[in-house]
């Protein structure tokens, strides 16, 4: 068992420590979805990432959100540059993600210490650790990783100068990479792209032109842009995929015009602008009309990095609550002895470590099927998950950032106490790779064309059938009940006409979501259970589980419910304790 509860109240704020020590539920999600040589690995490199985010890089991205940068389109005589010109703190930034921890490079070459490869569960895993101080930045980190992982299986070679630029571990050979797909007339629509595709006389070599409006990372001299050619279809079946760098191969800057940065509400850190493409150099990757599928594989990791990265903004933002709410003294005593503080804390605290798990849950799967090919249970069950993770994990940091700010009270809205930029950047998390009207009808699509509930059952049933402490017993049967429910809405959309699916798209969601959580947070209570007789989870699983699927009279008001109010709850689920599996009965 650990040693005791942390100490919030020794903390001025949710700074000058270390992430990876003071969470516990990311150390529980590592030692669960990393095969064991990995974990072993890593464990020394996520406590060290997490020292150098909380007590310096906590600190520089508050500096760079508060300046930016500037876009430079042209020089003095007016000469093309299309350069951004970024905040100097940026530089110590990337050596310290890119070089130091090699966060882009580990996955395709071996780190120091390995003769292998690790899996993306490691990258995603330090991508939400970086969450912790800026997931602005963590875009143009994630986006490389996914460039990368497009090249590595569909590139033929001839491209691989860009791969090793986007993998390398050396920041004097590394380039950063960038997903260009939304334009003004389409959004999420991506068939209605226009951007044209001339081709030239060398092969696999065309110019592109037409504009992209939301170009995040919008310098990255490996970004991946949609276009059409000429004589392609219309809609998605016709849409092929480029590279187009920045700068052309003899150095000379591309026929690209950077219009300006967009004036965002936050994630500043990374510039976001438009893009006219003026014949723009530009190079295939794979075949031609097989864009969308070629960007689908960088969509699924950007989109599961939009998850793990809500979760990493999720635990800072509920760190500094913990943090104020153990020092802010009301009326004689601290806040968080008040019973309608505790509550929130707990709640607080369960909707992050659901957003953990099965966030993870999907990373899991992700690598698992990164092993096996598409033809597998974990392609189904990856393909069901990550549209549910990233809608879910989004609405989720939203809330949680904003009552984070609302604990820290006046303090909370200034920028000198960070959970006013943690709001602004959760913000765009809903947006960015989907919205949640599509990705929950992408949801339908992974039912329909993959099959994937012929895999969610079974992994369900697994787990539920695998309860075998008594203490977890009731909570079994009520995660069966509601699993039932979960098999008869998906018979019933089934045979019900699309528009009748669509309009309950985002309730099956949710449902999924939530019979999925039940179903993992009660493996892993089985587990901690077993392993370290430890009841922190179970009490986790059954809050989230009374939350999710209690029917409550007049609210829970009638219920003689005090949850919360009890010190051995509070301080386990809020303060990580643990708590002898006798008191669970």
């Amino acid at each position: 068992m650990s040693s005791g509860p942390i100490r919030y109240e020794r903390l001025d704020a949710g700074r000058h420590c270390n992430y990876w020590e003071l969470d516990p539920t990311l150390q529980f999600e590592a030692r669960r979805v990393y095969p064991d040589d990995e974990f072993e690995w890593a464990q020394e490199v996520l406590a060290e990432f997490g020292e150098v985010l909380g007590h310096r890089m906590a600190d520089t991205a508050d500096r760079i959100d508060k300046d930016g940068h500037e876009l430079k389109s042209f020089d003095e005589y007016g000469e093309r540059l299309n350069e951004v010109e970024y905040h100097p703190l940026m530089a110590e930034q990337e050596e310290i993600a890119y070089e130091q921890f090699g966060i882009t490079h580990d996955a395709f070459h071996a780190p120091p210490g390995r003769e292998e490869p690790v899996g993306l569960s490691h990258t995603l895993l330090m991508q939400a650790l970086l969450s912790y101080v800026d997931t602005g930045f963590c875009c143009p980190v994630s986006m490389t990783t996914g460039a990368a992982i497009v090249l590595d299986k569909f590139d033929d070679g001839e491209l691989s100068e860009y791969f090793e630029g986007l993998t390398a571990r050396d920041l004097t050979d590394h380039i950063e990479g960038a997903m260009f797909l939304t334009e003004e007339q389409g959004g999420s629509d991506v068939g209605a792209n226009e951007v044209l595709a001339e081709r030239t006389d060398e092969e696999g070599v065309y110019e592109l032109y037409g504009e992209k409006w939301f170009c995040s990372n919008i310098d990255a001299e490996g970004s991946l842009a949609l276009a059409r050619t000429p004589d392609a279809p219309e809609g998605v079946p016709g849409l092929s995929l480029f590279l187009v760098p920045r700068t052309k191969p003899n150095g000379e800057v591309n026929e690209s015009h950077f219009r300006r940065l967009k004036d965002k509400l936050g994630t500043i850190s990374v510039p976001t602008g438009e893009i006219e493409f003026e014949g723009a150099e530009a190079y295939l990757v794979g075949e031609e009309q097989k864009g969308f599928k070629y960007m689908a594989e960088m969509m699924n990791f950007e989109r599961l990095t939009n998850a793990t990265g809500a979760v990493g903004v999720m635990g800072r933002a509920l760190l500094e609550a913990k943090v104020r709410a153990a020092q802010r003294e009301a009326f004689g005593n601290p806040i968080e002895e008040y019973p309608l503080m505790r509550r929130d804390l707990v709640d607080m605290s369960v909707d992050y470590e659901a957003a953990a798990v099965f966030s993870f849950e999907a990373a899991r799967l992700l690598d698992e099927r990164e092993r096996v090919g598409d033809d597998s249970t974990a392609y189904q069950l990856m393909r069901l998950f990550i549209p549910v993770a990233k809608y879910k994990t989004a609405r989720m940091v939203v809330d949680t950032t904003s009552y984070a700010m609302e604990i820290l009270g006046g303090n909370g809205y200034v920028r000198e106490h960070t959970t006013e930029r943690l709001l602004r950047d959760a913000q765009v998390l809903p947006i960015w790779e989907g919205p949640s009207n599509v990705l929950a009808l992408d949801v339908l699509r992974a039912l329909e064309r993959e099959n994937a509930h012929e895999a969610l059952v079974p992994h369900v049933q697994a787990k539920l059938d695998a309860v075998e402490q008594p203490v977890l017993a009731e909570l079994a049967d009520e995660i069966e009940s509601e699993f039932r429910d979960l098999q008869n809405a998906l018979g019933r959309l089934a045979m019900e006409d699309e528009e009748y699916a669509q309009y309950h798209a985002k309730r099956l969601a949710d449902l999924i979501f939530d019979v999925v959580t039940a179903a993992l947070l009660v493996e892993e209570a089985q587990w901690q259970l077993d392993e370290e007789e430890n009841g922190r989870k179970a009490l986790v699983a059954q809050r989230f589980v009374q939350t999710r699927f209690g029917e409550e009279e007049a609210y829970g008001i009638n219920s003689g419910d005090r949850f919360a109010m009890e010190d051995d709850v509070f301080a386990s689920i809020v303060k990580y304790a643990p708590i002898e599996p006798a008191s669970l009965d």
